[in-house]
């Protein structure tokens, strides 16, 4: 066992659709209890008793007898769709749950950085959480001093440091809790995809970070829907569906698997209530759909037809630039393209509040054959922020079915690289 940092067996995990689940307490909320005065504590005390648990509803299994071992200095990726129990996996291993049933081992310092909102107390200031969250590691007041200066640096907030978490944006609040569990020297770092959202240069720094702390030894443990960021940086790979482990093995051939699994195409997605649409304070994303070049909505779509990529958002917040932009991957995980909207109507001007709708044309003759799968994002120009990232959001097949003139020409084999284009040829005979 002295190889082994994290270990599970028959680790499970049911919820109650509709009940209010108990949060489990940590180590932490015990200790970040003390800071708060008794009258508080009384006044969340009686709210708790005022709040009455739903009524139970189907059950769900979140994790069903998942095993798994996970040795020092593994860089893992952690892949599968929405639901999958990913996260669920994540939280318990962090401790912020508990499983219903089987148990985990944990042999080394932890430091996770799962949902906004985790891992903090909001009362307490910007400096005063980065003292407790060492503490809660273990680290000497004198080792987390040297520190202190990089974290802070590193998090870029120096002018809020004395500022209670709780008046921080999102952004700010990420930056800080992303910089505490990085630097901190936790043996194993856990992080969940929350670096989706927020300042495009930072999450580049973020994934840096990672690879500093993987290649330093120490284990980590990396919930990603970002299938190129997982084949990059992770050795390992553990592909998670319906609560269990579908496949684990080298990163590579795992992310192949996942995105060649025979998976229904969706090439349509709507969110018709604004309040749990993906997006941030100045943005939500409303709908994405793939049509084919008679503007159907298509899962299957010939080399020879236009493809179109719509997307429908709403705009909360007049006075910003936005450019909305999608990129497409293949089966493999690679991003084939990416594309921002160019329209000279829009481009570089700061747009009304109110509800948009953005459409580009993939010209005939261009993708390659195979399941592509559309990433959607919302972005702000100026400065640049990410209200929207959503991974895998639709998909569909390219077909060549032969019917017309295209890139194979008489050719049947497997074609190389990940277009397809069909570019102009001229032949002249010379002996002529």
């Amino acid at each position: 066992m002295g190889d082994i940092a994290i270990r599970t067996v028959g680790l499970s995990k049911l919820y109650h659709t509709g009940s209010k689940q108990e949060p489990y307490k940590t180590l932490r909320d015990t200790l970040t209890e003390a800071f708060l005065s008794p009258i508080r504590r009384v006044g969340r005390l009686i709210r708790g008793q005022a709040t009455g648990a739903a009524e139970l509803n189907e059950p769900f299994w979140a994790l069903r007898d998942l095993c798994l071992e996970i040795k020092h200095g593994e860089v893992v990726g952690i892949i599968g769709r929405n639901g999958a129990g990913k996260s669920t996996l994540l939280k318990i291993l962090s401790r912020i749950t508990e499983p219903t049933h089987g148990f985990a081992e944990i042999h080394g310092r932890v430091g996770s950085l799962l949902e906004v909102g985790t891992g903090f107390h909001p009362e307490l200031t910007g400096r005063e959480n980065i003292y407790l969250n060492g503490a809660i590691l273990g680290m000497k007041r004198a080792d987390i001093k040297r520190r202190f200066d990089e974290i802070v640096d590193f998090a870029e907030i120096e002018k809020f440091l004395d500022t209670p978490v709780k008046h921080y944006s999102s952004g700010m609040y990420m930056r800080l809790a992303f910089a505490v569990a990085a630097h901190l020297e936790p043996e194993i770092l856990m992080v969940d995809e929350v670096l989706a959202v927020g300042d495009i240069a930072f999450q580049k720094k973020c994934l840096n970070k990672m690879r500093e702390v993987g290649k330093g030894g120490r284990t980590v443990l990396f919930v990603s829907h970002n299938m190129q960021a997982v084949t990059r940086m992770c050795q390992r790979a553990i592909l998670v569906n319906e609560g269990r482990i579908k496949e684990d093995g080298p990163a590579g051939r795992v992310v192949a698997s996942y995105m060649n699994a025979g998976l229904l195409n969706v090439p349509e997605r709507e969110w018709p209530d604004p309040a749990t649409a993906p997006g941030g304070e100045l943005a939500r994303l409303r709908a994405v759909r793939v049509r084919d070049g008679e503007g159907r909505v298509a899962d299957l779509i010939d080399v020879t037809s236009q493809i179109m990529i719509e997307m429908e958002y709403e705009i909360l917040k007049s006075g910003y630039v936005f450019a909305p932009n999608f990129g497409v991957w293949n089966e493999e995980g690679i991003c084939i393209f990416a594309s921002l909207d160019v329209d000279p109507a829009w481009l570089g001007r700061r747009r009304p509040s109110g509800r948009y709708r953005s459409r580009a044309i993939i010209p005939r003759h261009f993708l390659k054959e195979g399941t592509l799968f559309v990433n959607a994002d919302l972005v702000t120009l100026d400065p640049m922020t990410v209200q929207c990232n959503e991974h895998q959001v639709v998909s569909f097949s390219v077909v060549d079915s032969g019917s017309g003139l295209s890139a194979r020409g008489g050719y049947n084999g497997r074609m190389l690289g990940v277009v397809q284009p069909l570019l102009e040829w001229k032949t002249e005979r010379l002996d002529s």
